[in-house]
């Protein structure tokens, strides 16, 4: 069943935009107000201003499609060891000069939406597959919001749970519609200075900030947050300081944070790979500012990715990487050595997906 009038492959009509005073486009989904002509196309490139609308290019098409551990999005506290089917598509509203997925995000669609499958396919594939969730990630789902919902909304038809791993660069008009149907985020807060958003990721911090509050604040859904740090650019001692001070203040000590270790790509190659010793540090800062469940990630740290009772400081989830040990909860998610509760979304038991990667084919033709 198709969910929306495709005007020609792939391409559906827009939502989120109006007609300004000189009768351009105005796209409204994100803080970026790309403003277009007749043809052009948005800084995300998937958006274009066509037969006086607002289009998106890339509906029904990805970049491709992989079962993947639920922790390497990374959710920490959403259905542990349980896998997900992932995807994305193409482009992005942010620059991050630094971007890890830049083949992807930067691409110009066409050369990188090279499967593609309905909303119905993705959310039978993941039925298929013994998938807990879907996630759209690998470049940011906001972009491609109407076709993410459409998935969203199959998947849910089906007992299927959604994840969105983004950037949180998203309108106060637009966010409420998207996040309706999404059970779980991990939002990337790429660092805490509006200088760094301007220059490295030619965007703006402010928006990012509300759209987490909000979520914590207005929203059922689960919320993890992600830093990758950068040596010499967001990793201060006192960056991490006002980052962690913040984050307590303002989603709460049960929010989980997770530093994560950079490696030079994209434009940024002359910034060193991020020491462990850089994540260990962030990671005791935030912690000491009463945050419960702060982890480390691209690196090899067992202690910094497990788990810890915030009441006993027993060990109550081992993780290795995507490898997971030790599971001490019990059926309310509540530790079983002292019974304090823990913050998430737990089983009785966690799954035994393990630190597999399956890359999946859904069209015999793009």
């Amino acid at each position: 069943m198709d969910r929306r009038e495709q005007i020609r492959p792939g391409v559906v009509h827009g939502e989120w935009w109006h007609v300004d005073g000189d009768g351009r486009i105005a796209c409204d989904l994100c803080p970026r107000d790309c403003r277009l002509r007749e043809g052009q196309r948005g800084f995300c490139y998937v958006r274009e201003a066509s037969g006086g609308e607002m289009v998106l290019t890339s509906y029904g098409r990805a970049s491709g499609f992989c079962i993947d551990p639920i922790e390497k999005k990374p959710l920490n506290h959403f259905h542990p060891g349980t896998s997900v089917l992932s995807f994305g598509t193409a482009g992005c509203n942010l620059g991050c000069h630094f971007c890890q997925n830049w083949d992807i995000s930067k691409a110009r669609h066409d050369s990188a939406l090279s499967d593609g499958a309905s909303p119905e396919q993705v959310a039978e594939a993941a039925v298929r597959s013994s998938c807990r969730s879907i996630a759209f990630t690998y470049n940011d789902p906001v972009i491609f919001a109407e076709y993410a919902i459409d998935c969203a909304i199959a998947a849910h038809e089906r007992g299927v749970a959604t994840v969105a791993v983004t950037a949180g660069y998203v309108t106060e008009a637009a966010r409420a519609d998207f996040f309706r149907h999404i059970d779980a985020t991990n939002v990337d807060l790429k660092g805490f200075t509006e200088d760094f958003y301007r220059k490295v990721c030619l965007a703006h911090l402010d928006p990012v900030l509300e759209t987490l509050e909000w979520l914590v604040r207005e929203t059922d859904t689960w919320v993890e947050v992600t830093t990758l740090l950068i040596p010499g650019h967001n990793d201060s001692e006192d960056e991490i300081d006002r980052l962690s001070a913040w984050f307590h203040d303002h989603l709460g000590p049960d929010v989980p944070l997770h530093f994560t270790a950079f490696h030079p790509d994209f434009r940024l190659q002359d910034a060193p790979p991020t020491p462990p010793a850089t994540l260990s540090r962030a990671r005791r800062q935030a912690m000491s500012t009463g945050l419960r469940y702060v982890y480390t990630g691209n690196v090899h740290d067992p202690l910094g990715q497990s788990t810890v009772c915030p009441g006993c400081g027993e060990v109550v989830l081992e993780r290795d990487w995507y490898s997971l040990g030790r599971f001490s909860l019990d059926a309310d998610g509540c530790c079983q050595a002292c019974g304090t509760k823990i913050a998430g979304r737990f089983d009785p038991r966690p799954g035994t997906w393990g630190p597999r990667r399956v890359p999946l084919r859904l069209s015999a033709e793009a």
